[in-house]
């Protein structure tokens, strides 16, 4: 029987080309038809190659860290080994020549061992030196799998040599490591936003107590009932749709010397993955209830963590909530995602002192932020907007009576 190519599958719109992540088989081993042979990993999302057959893997063609392209041929399966087991070949089959050009399957850390592009990454997100970790992968690599597992403490690290005074301990060294495609790509939106509008940030607080109450009261029977936690997003969206209603300009973007108003509400909410805070979309997300704007969320970070994230997810919105919160942010600054002219920055919720009826009281509080392009949206309309929310969130009977 002839053997199978895998292929480099189709990617999204206006991807091209991703990187070698990590290859799930190696030469001879067994595999399913639609089996994870691959990870790839583009600027927008990671994706799966999966076996076009069963049977065994007879070669493959590049290494991890290799840059493909769309229907680039990474390997073979021989079919005919279907069902079985393949014996492991006497000696690893030379990996020929891509027929793209490649980058180096791991750069070498300052300690001598080897990190995988994705690996690093990760590290970096979590602050965790790669040197330290015992790698899993081909030649002692340093895997992502390797970096949770030590950023869980299932990894032993070695400790860090002493330090005197001031002195240095020994010799030290630097790297120069690529940018991951995701990385690239953020680097690119972050500064196309600051360049392309006139940003501008408002701020305010909202006294949670009324949220964190219903929680309390209906939670267990909201859970029981509809098979997911009612958390904080669903009713944030909420409050944000009917402050879109009030100020549409905030759900419009601009486009050359016009104006286009959007007469949906897409709503991009941060969920937190393997490597940080990413922003799939809610699509017609005023026309869902608490329960099924949860279970979409809940659905996201499932997927978020699991590197499971389709392109589809990210595409699109018309206004965007991120959520630094969840990482224990007080305030911060958040910026547009083009060409959207708003987004919301929640924060995380701590008691403080406020005023009510004369006296000093303590009260859960967030700080919201209103980031904004001022070419749209004037200041004025931006405050409204940032207090309705608040109003919203305050007395939550607004949303059900839409007032």
């Amino acid at each position: 029987m002839a053997s199978v190519e895998i292929k480099v599958p189709q990617l999204g719109e206006s991807i091209t080309e991703a990187i070698v992540g990590k290859f799930h088989k190696k030469v001879g081993d067994a595999v399913a038809l639609d089996e994870p042979i691959a990870v790839l990993e583009t600027d927008k999302v990671t994706i799966d190659v999966q076996a076009a057959s069963a049977g065994a893997i007879e070669k493959l063609t590049v290494e991890e860290g290799a840059k493909v392209k769309i229907g680039d041929v990474i390997g073979f399966i021989d079919p005919s080994k279907a069902g079985a087991a393949a014996s492991k070949p006497a000696a690893a089959a030379p990996v020929a020549a891509a027929p793209v050009a490649s980058a180096p399957a791991a750069a070498p850390s300052s300690s001598g061992s080897l990190v995988t592009p994705v690996a690093r990454a990760v590290a970096a997100d979590k602050g965790i030196d790669p040197s330290t970790i015992q790698g899993t992968g081909a030649q002692g690599r340093v895997m992502k799998e390797d970096v949770l597992k030590a950023a869980e403490g299932g990894a032993k690290a070695t400790p860090a040599a002493a330090t005197s005074l001031n002195a240095p301990s020994g010799p030290r060294g630097e790297e120069r490591v690529k940018l991951t495609p995701l990385r690239k790509r953020v680097a690119e939106r972050l500064l196309q936003a600051q360049s392309n509008a006139a940003i501008l940030t408002t701020f305010n607080e909202v006294e949670m107590t009324n949220v964190m109450r219903l929680r309390k009261e209906y939670g267990e029977r909201f859970e029981k009932k509809h098979g997911v936690k009612l958390g904080f997003m669903s009713f944030f969206v909420k409050a944000a749709i009917e402050a879109l209603r009030s100020f549409p300009a905030v759900n419009a973007y601009l486009e050359g010397d016009e104006v286009v108003f959007h007469h949906f509400y897409d709503v991009g909410v941060a969920v937190s993955g393997s490597r940080g805070l990413v922003v799939p979309v809610i699509r017609d997300a005023d026309q869902k209830s608490m329960a099924e704007l949860e279970k979409v969320i809940s659905d996201f970070g499932v997927k978020a963590k699991n590197d499971k994230l389709q392109l589809s997810d990210l595409q699109g919105g018309t206004f965007t909530i991120s959520n630094g919160g969840i990482f224990g942010s007080m305030l911060s600054t958040p910026i547009l995602n083009p060409p959207q002219t708003g987004i919301l920055g929640m924060h995380n919720i701590q008691e403080r002192a406020v005023v009510r009826d004369g006296q000093v009281v303590a009260r859960p509080m967030m700080y919201l932020a209103l980031s904004y392009d001022h070419r749209l949206i004037d200041g004025r309309e931006a405050v409204q907007f940032l207090v309705r929310i608040k109003d919203c969130l305050e007395a939550p009977e607004r949303i059900l009576m839409e007032i």
